[in-house]
């Protein structure tokens, strides 16, 4: 629900209100509908704004409690602020809007930095104390609304995406060789607090920033469920352990209408999908907006999966719009879709969100959407994998199962000047996995999979596909409660049926057994997949410019073996390994980086 930035100076100097105006300017697709700056002493502020709660001007942001001394910017949503304005109220605080931004900054009056404890949501938030001149920033359990960070000597500046601190000026554009191996190595994942640009950082998710006016910061972490089995469900059966699923999803679900503006849903046809909008029935919505995408097949492969989706739009009786998006637009779509991206990411699919929500926008200003569940509930391939490992053995295991090639493989394919010295992501995975509060390897797995790798792909994914368009995308398999609740879940019920299967258990309570029992799919979008001509020139376009060649990445002997076989090479999870090469590429010379 909008963009944000600033910057905040440590060395006596004002803040530089120029770049954070390009900065907010930058973000303006996420925030149509207002924009705000605010400035006062070392910090200032920018505000661009999407109106979803409190249409009015009273909602504007950024806003300042002059009787607190205190002002702020946030973007996300907070779904129980109507019960917090309620809870505040009692305790004396007055409010002069209807927004859930004012209760945001009520909440830290009341309850400090411990506030984004009692908030069910998903936010990037920053606010300053006039009188003291802290800032705080925090960010919501699961990292669904990003915050990129640029610090310099005597100044920091950050922001609602990577692109709009380039436009402030003044980052070191150079490459994070760390960051680049977790790229190479995580099908295009890195994890924070890197970015592939050494100038530019992440805030953790599940974190709270308090930064002093002299630059210091401390963090700290105000969420991690354990991967345990807990008490309070020992004893539980399959059964018991179903309806629990299903009815935390049906509360996550009904927060995630909180809104005054329409709720519509991107419907897939997959079980994630549909079973959002047969909850929202359940719920007795009527009139639902659905939205399907579907590509021109290639290589053989469909392209589109309209079959389920029109069953479940047919079934629950909603106003269902598709989109079928021929070949040739895809590659034209290409380098919007780079764009919008704050960091490069490769999957097929992140071209198939930034056109399905074009169009989208165009309907609604919110969808729920059904990413998560996968990781959440143990959905993909390898987990089985993992089932019959020892806690032991369990990095060993992840990099067998998930990594696209082992460290010794990358020495092939970078230059020496950028390939770090020893195995920088395996020692990541084995650390995570070494930690403490799981109990079996897959429960680690999962942790990892949900709390760092899921935050980088699909969920950023999402957000920057969705909010270049002005589309606020809410997420309810990350509600925090649900993903609590999954974790403590024995492993074998997610693993049952193929995968997730205590959540096909509870699918087959509201869904169409076809949909609950079909095979799994995904968002193919095939003309990326096989490298369909007009992609395939812009990539080697991209991997044949000056700018590349001069910028020393990778090794000119291995891209041209890529370029001369196109889809002859593959990652051990089955990427195309020339479009995980070019899209680096391309991203950075979408973005000016020379």
């Amino acid at each position: 629900m909008c963009g944000l930035s600033g910057e905040v100076r440590f060395d006596g100097d004002t803040p530089d209100l120029a770049a954070v105006e390009r900065m907010t300017d930058r973000l303006a697709p996420r925030g149509p509908d207002g924009r705000g700056l605010w400035s006062q002493g070392p910090v200032a502020l920018g505000h661009r704004r999407l109106k979803i709660i409190d249409l009015s001007d009273s909602g504007a942001q950024p806003m300042a409690d002059p009787r607190a001394r205190i002002a702020g910017v946030f973007n996300g949503c907070v779904y129980n602020y109507r019960e917090l304005r309620d809870e505040l109220t009692a305790l004396g605080h007055r409010f002069f809007s209807g927004s859930d931004t004012e209760v945001v900054l009520k909440a830290y009056q009341e309850w400090g930095t411990s506030f984004v404890e009692r908030f069910y949501g998903m936010f990037a938030i920053a606010i300053v104390e006039q009188d003291s001149g802290r800032v705080v920033l925090a960010r919501d359990r699961l990292g669904i609304k990003p915050l990129y960070l640029a610090e310099t000597p005597g100044r920091l500046r950050f922001a609602s995406s990577l692109p709009a601190l380039l436009a402030g000026g003044g980052v070191d554009t150079s490459l994070d060789p760390v960051a680049l191996h977790q790229y190479l190595s995580w099908h295009a994942t890195v994890a924070a607090p890197h970015t592939i640009l050494n100038g530019v950082r992440k805030l953790p998710p599940a974190t709270v920033r308090v930064i002093d006016p002299d630059g210091s910061h401390a963090d700290h972490c105000y969420w991690q469920p354990e991967y345990t089995r807990r008490a309070e469900y020992a004893g539980l059966g399959a059964e018991d352990w179903t309806d629990a699923v299903l009815d935390a999803l049906r509360t996550a679900v009904r927060r995630r209408m909180v809104a005054d503006v329409p709720v519509g849903v991107l419907l897939s046809g997959g079980l994630d999908s549909s079973l959002i909008v047969a909850l929202l029935a359940d719920e007795g919505q009527t009139d639902l907006a659905t939205f399907s995408v579907g590509f021109e097949s290639e290589g053989g492969e469909e392209g589109d999966e309209f079959h389920y989706s029109d069953l479940v739009a047919r079934h629950f009786g909603t106003d269902h719009h598709q989109l079928m998006v021929p070949s040739d637009r895809v590659s034209r779509a290409l380098d919007g879709a780079v764009l919008a991206m704050s960091e490069p990411m490769i999957s097929h699919d992140v071209v198939a969100f930034h056109l399905l929500s074009e169009q989208v926008a165009k309907e609604v200003k919110v969808v729920q959407s059904g990413q998560g569940a996968d990781e959440v509930f143990a959905g993909y391939h390898w987990y089985p994998a993992m089932a019959g490992v020892s806690r032991q053995r369990a990095a060993e295991a992840y990099a067998d199962t998930y990594f696209d090639r082992p460290h010794a493989d990358l020495a092939h394919i970078l230059e020496p000047a950028v390939l770090p010295g020893r195995d920088v992501s395996g020692d990541f995975v084995r650390a995570h996995m070494a930690a403490p509060g799981a109990e079996t390897a897959l429960d680690a797995d999962l942790r990892l999979d949900t709390h760092v790798m899921m935050v980088d792909d699909p969920v950023k994914r999402v957000d920057n596909m969705t909010m270049d368009w002005g589309l606020e995308a809410r997420v309810p398999f990350l509600d925090h409660e649900l993903v609590e609740l999954a974790a403590a879940c024995p492993p074998g019920l997610k693993l049952a049926d193929g995968g997730k299967g205590v959540l096909k258990a509870a699918g087959r309570k509201v869904l169409p057994r076809e949909v609950v029992d079909r095979p799994k799919g995904y968002f193919p979008v095939p003309a990326i997949k096989h490298m369909a001509g007009p992609v395939l020139h812009r990539v080697r376009e991209a991997l044949t410019a000056p700018e590349a060649t001069a910028r020393g990445v990778f090794r000119q002997d291995y891209v041209a073996d890529l370029l001369a076989a196109p889809n002859a090479h593959r990652t051990k999870r089955g990427a195309n390994t020339l479009w995980q090469v070019a899209l680096l590429e391309i991203w950075l010379q979408t973005h000016g980086i020379r």
